[in-house]
């Protein structure tokens, strides 16, 4: 395994990896997964999400995404694909899309998750911050995470495992298998590591023999 310019591991066997690219910021995620040797590409019809080994469904707005899911007919598709095996990565509004308990959602979730989730838990957008985090599979130090009108992960089921929480116990990152979410944006640092976490996990999966 060698290292990039960024310091992150670079990810081995180029997994495929979608990013969700209906709304939010998935250039970024795009950016960063190539970074660490992933094929990344942006998912926007079936034909792209039938490519995918793994996917990530970016920060934006959340109420947003779950409409444009529904009326492209790719919400039924990911659910299928999850439930498959697809290992997948919500990021702040994707965060509450896997979530199964959102007050609020004005469209039903994705709900690929044990876990209940609070929207905008921090405040409006005047509220963002930033914190270092202590990760659960992240060496080099803590990372650097980017929180805007970023909901909080109010509960978690029996099976899933917490990755990281803020100073005051809030939960803000976990994991249930191959899905995860964190309510923060790793993508707009240019720390890498969770990506090619994340894109290890995808080949891992791919040699457990899920469906490509």
């Amino acid at each position: 395994m060698t290292e990039r310019a960024n310091g992150a591991p670079e990810a081995v066997a180029t997994p495929r990896i979608g990013v969700l690219a209906m709304q939010g910021d998935f250039a970024e995620h795009v950016h960063h997964l190539r970074a660490v040797g992933a094929d990344a590409f942006e998912v926007r019809t079936l034909a792209d999400l039938e490519r995918c080994e793994g996917l990530v469904i970016p920060g934006g707005e959340s109420t947003t995404i779950a409409r444009l899911l529904l009326a492209f007919d790719l919400m039924e598709p990911l659910r299928d694909r999850i439930r498959d095996g697809l290992p997948v990565w919500g990021t702040c509004a994707g965060a509450i899309l896997l979530a199964r308990d959102v007050p609020g959602l004005d469209r039903p979730p994705i709900g690929a998750m044990d876990i209940g989730i609070e929207r905008n838990a921090f405040g409006r957008q005047i509220d963002s911050f930033e914190a270092d985090l202590d990760i659960t599979g992240i060496e080099g130090g803590p990372l650097r995470a980017v929180f805007i009108r970023a909901p909080a992960i109010t509960r978690v089921g029996p099976g899933v495992e917490v990755m990281a929480r803020l100073e005051d116990g809030t939960v803000v990152a976990c994991r249930e298998g191959d899905r995860w979410a964190t309510a923060f944006h790793p993508e707009l640092t240019p720390d890498a590591r969770l990506h090619a976490l994340f894109a290890r996990a995808v080949v891992q999966r791919r040699a457990q023999g899920v469906r490509a």
